[in-house]
């Protein structure tokens, strides 16, 4: 296997070069291998200020913010403040959701794997003020139940509010000021921040946006997500360094750097352990631990987390075994295919795990009987219509809607084309040069799929 230092000259050649292939304004990424971290950083923060991207640039993380939540819970669970299994009604009885028999069954454990079984792409803005997480968790009455808990995975962001909501009410502070004392404080971390407040203070990365499909990315109208959504990963930025600092301690056994126990070891241990199993998507893992995202990768297990936000996505991998971890932040453009390009050769080199191809069309894998997937499917977020043409070819139309639609979401019909099973993949103008897999679930009872999967569970609402 190769040496760190073989990864630090190849960073150093190439990282500008693939910021350029694929579009994208600024990056830093760092790489964490035999306890030692290299970080690298190329292009731009801003496009229009022209800003350069360094080593010390705070990027958001979005939803990677998920595993430092549900951290802060399981520092709950290991002073005897939290059981997992406890119904979330026993820390927060003002719990409410549409269907009140599922909201007094939905444990805290099913909060931080995503089987809690309500709609989750709740993202309503209820001010700046530390009591803006609270306030959204008291929105939710009418929220939707999508299946019984407990059943199936569905990523739930209004979820993992709720979670940072039970960690507010048993500190007794804001979610903010919980990462900032339990996290970062004890991690010794030097560029991170909780919000905009605390980013400004560093060289901030915003994200950029293509105005319309194949146009260049223009930086970003705004900066953050609704405050509200924190705990879910719509505020904590930081730099590369910064989140495997993070990640260190979850490979020591939930020690710091410095040797304070944040976490004890078994609970790091049980972190890892697999909670749910996914359908095929393709992108996402095979499973869901606590927080954690589970890969069954050639050489791994590996476990990480990605994010998205306005215009920047992150993304953390982590080989246990090897105690390599690789974290990727940036700005805008196509992060996926830099993060394949990367992450597939600091991990082969330094870790032997083969990181899978991006999902692409496979025309050996003749889709079963299309009635299957024909029907109407929705969610808060969108209404999508799968079809079929005279010459039997499938067909999907999303129409964003709510606040997808309100943040310039547009409709778009494309080809759905087989993938594997009962999963289909489909190529968007919007994200141009991926296929996003659609993995078609469960049974209406007349042998048609109960859910249209895309890492969120639309549920069929045609006849």
């Amino acid at each position: 296997m190769a040496k760190l230092s073989e990864i630090d000259a190849w960073l150093g050649q190439n990282l500008s070069a693939l910021l350029a292939e694929h579009g994208v304004p600024g990056a830093a990424v760092a790489v964490l291998a035999g306890g030692e971290v290299i970080d690298h950083a190329a292009g731009v923060l801003n496009k229009d200020t022209g800003v350069e991207s360094t080593v010390d640039s705070v990027f958001q993380i979005g939803s990677i913010t998920k595993v430092w939540t549900t951290t802060l819970a399981m520092q709950l669970v290991d002073e005897g403040l939290l059981d997992l299994d406890q119904p979330v009604r026993s820390y927060l009885p003002e719990f409410v959701l549409a269907d009140d028999d599922a909201a007094s069954r939905i444990t805290v454990r099913q909060l931080t794997c995503h089987t809690s079984g309500f709609e989750g792409d709740i993202f309503t803005d209820t001010g700046v003020g530390d009591d803006c997480v609270e306030k959204l968790v008291a929105t939710l009455s009418d929220v939707p139940q999508l299946f019984p808990p407990g059943e199936m995975f569905s990523y739930n962001n209004a979820a993992y509010c709720v979670l940072g909501r039970v960690v507010e009410v048993l500190r007794g502070k804001s979610y903010d000021d919980c990462l900032r004392d339990h996290l970062f404080a004890p991690l010794g971390l030097t560029h991170a921040a909780a919000g905009p407040y605390d980013a400004i203070r560093y060289r901030a990365a915003i994200g950029h946006l293509p105005p319309s499909p194949g146009d260049e990315p223009r930086p970003a109208g705004v900066w953050a997500l609704a405050r509200s959504n924190a705990p879910a990963g719509s505020m904590l930025s930081m730099r590369p360094r910064d989140l495997l600092t993070f990640t260190r301690m979850h490979l020591s056994e939930g020690r710091a750097d410095d040797g304070t126990q944040v976490l004890r070891p078994e609970t790091v241990r049980s972190m890892w352990e697999r909670q749910v199993e996914l359908p095929d998507l393709g992108l996402l893992g095979g499973a869901w631990g606590l927080g954690w995202m589970l890969f069954d990768w050639p050489g791994g297990p590996v476990i990480g987390h990605d994010g998205g936000t306005i215009g920047q996505s992150a993304f953390l991998r982590v080989v246990p075994g090897r105690n390599v971890a690789v974290a990727l932040l940036t700005n805008g453009g196509h992060p996926l295919h830099l993060y394949a390009d990367i992450f597939r050769k600091v991990l082969g080199d330094l870790a032997d795990v083969e990181v899978p191809a991006l999902p692409e069309p496979n025309a050996a894998a003749a889709p079963a009987d299309p009635s299957r997937y024909v029907g109407e499917y929705s969610s808060r977020v969108a209404d999508t219509v799968v079809s079929q043409d005279d010459e039997g070819r499938l067909w999907i139309e999303r129409v964003p809607k709510g606040v997808m639609a309100a943040t310039g979401g547009e409709a778009e019909k494309t080809e759905l084309l087989a993938y594997k099973d009962n999963t289909l993949v489909a190529a968007y103008k919007t994200l141009p040069g991926l296929h996003m897999p659609h993995a078609f679930v469960g049974d209406d009872g007349n042998g048609r799929a109960l859910y249209l999967h895309t890492g969120r569970a639309d549920r069929r609402v045609s006849r």
